[in-house]
């Protein structure tokens, strides 16, 4: 990845402000569409946002878009739409405890709405702030029991494949225990124990950080430092760790570029999390994860304009060429590339930088946002209702829309990659202006 030194946040106010502009065209549209009945929206074919059933775990992106769109711009229509679909729809997934996605869902919508109350953004209504904290500890509590015992008290919050089954993503749905144990909550357990959400939290980190993660120390023939496995794989009656697996990358023993993106976003936003709370217990573990993850995805995930391909042992990749010597192209004829994996990853980049005080991480994400915000990327074609471009969904069970005429998909969009691109931008915007970066603990 090329890293362009020079580049600050004020350089791209002009580029965010045309994407809210952009935004706020596509929420309308979507909305204009949406029946809830037929499931959430999860993807674009041929421009137009579809469901697809496999758990629903992309509604909060939905909704908490709009929410968003409201805290970039103060246009008053995308509040009361963000407030008003989170009362109406999101109740079930506060307590879904079938899903292992809360923090997308939840955070994503009561949780920015709590967060807007906090600082001073809309009125502090004593009501209606208690309703969006019962739903964040409520949810909080919910994901924390979806928990798999390993030794030496640790543990790990299991995927909706079963209590065997670690995914490196659900290391940012931590959020939703993060802030049910600000909050003052705790999980009630059989004889009324207490469990802490803050301890489970930490456990579910320090397992994907040693589970998820490669840092180059001889763990199996293909250990390269930053890499990360989507799926870790344990025997359920000792709690030993199997083998790595994947869901929706190429191989066990290659790095699906989203879990990547993932664990660099979430890793860096749990380090700011325990600073804030003033536990540094497992800081140095997490540390080394994020700079691994970080530093993986820079010099040998993405190419030179910081967009990566949807797998970096995708089986097209070699007839490539030295893709990583120039900017991605979401045209060719081999394999995808994912843009949703880029705008999650400009997040994490951006909070490392942040939290480090480093250059090169800040520049990083400045980098990858500024790609994103542009052609082929940013979707100006008020009829295509996704913002941002070349999303891939789940290619290896070819999920994703392929156009006539084209080998591999393109074109499309997803509600996580428009959604964390939008929270990118807002990241930037703000940081820009000089004011507090959003973060989910209050």
């Amino acid at each position: 990845m090329k890293i362009n030194t020079k580049i600050r946040p004020g350089d791209l106010s002009r580029k965010i402000s045309r994407l809210w502009d952009l935004s706020a065209q596509k929420i309308r549209s979507i909305q204009r569409d949406d029946d809830p009945a037929k499931g959430s929206p999860v993807f674009t074919v041929r421009g137009r946002y579809t469901a697809r059933g496999w758990t629903e775990w992309t509604q909060g992106f939905q909704i908490g878009s709009a929410i968003l769109q409201f805290d970039a711009t103060d246009e008053a229509e995308f509040l009361e739409l963000g407030r008003s679909q989170t009362v109406r729809l999101m109740a079930p997934h506060a307590s879904h405890a079938g899903v292992h996605d809360h923090g997308f869902n939840n955070i994503s919508t009561y949780g920015n709405l709590r967060r807007l109350m906090a600082e001073g953004r809309i009125p502090d209504n004593e009501w209606e702030r208690h309703f969006y904290e019962l739903a964040l500890k409520l949810s909080g509590a919910t994901q924390a029991r979806r928990w798999t015992p390993l030794p030496q008290d640790g543990g790990f919050i299991y995927s909706f494949n079963g209590p065997h089954s670690l995914f490196v993503d659900t290391l940012r749905s931590l959020r939703s225990l993060g802030a049910a144990h600000q909050l003052g909550h705790v999980l009630m357990g059989e004889n009324d124990r207490r469990i802490s959400l803050l301890d489970r939290l930490k456990a579910h980190a320090v397992a994907t950080a040693n589970f998820s993660v490669y840092y180059g120390e001889g763990r199996d023939l293909y250990d390269a430092r930053g890499r990360t496995a989507h799926e870790a794989i344990f025997n359920v009656n000792d709690g030993s760790f199997r083998c790595p697996n994947t869901q929706q990358g190429y191989s066990p023993f290659s790095t699906w570029t989203r879990g990547l993106a993932w664990a660099m976003c979430g890793f860096a936003e749990q380090l700011e999390f325990l600073r804030a709370m003033g536990d540094a217990s497992i800081t140095p573990l997490l540390l080394k994860a994020a700079r691994a993850t970080c530093d993986f995805y820079i010099a040998r995930a993405t190419a030179a304009d910081g967009i990566p391909y949807w797998d970096t042992g995708a089986p097209g990749l070699p007839r490539l060429g030295d893709w990583r010597s120039r900017p991605a192209d979401p045209f060719n004829a081999q394999e995808p590339v994912d843009s949703s994996a880029a705008a999650i990853a400009a997040q994490g980049l951006l909070r490392l930088g942040a939290y480090l005080k480093s250059q090169h991480y800040w520049q990083a994400g400045l980098t990858v946002l500024d790609t994103l915000l542009q052609e082929p990327y940013l979707s100006a074609d008020a009829r295509h209702q996704g913002l941002i471009l070349h999303s891939v969904y789940h290619r290896p069970n070819g999920w994703d829309y392929i156009p006539r005429g084209r080998k591999v998909p393109c074109g499309e969009s997803s509600t996580w990659g428009d959604y964390h691109a939008r929270e990118a931008a807002l990241y930037v915007q703000r940081a820009a202006a000089g004011r507090p970066r959003p973060a989910f603990y209050l």
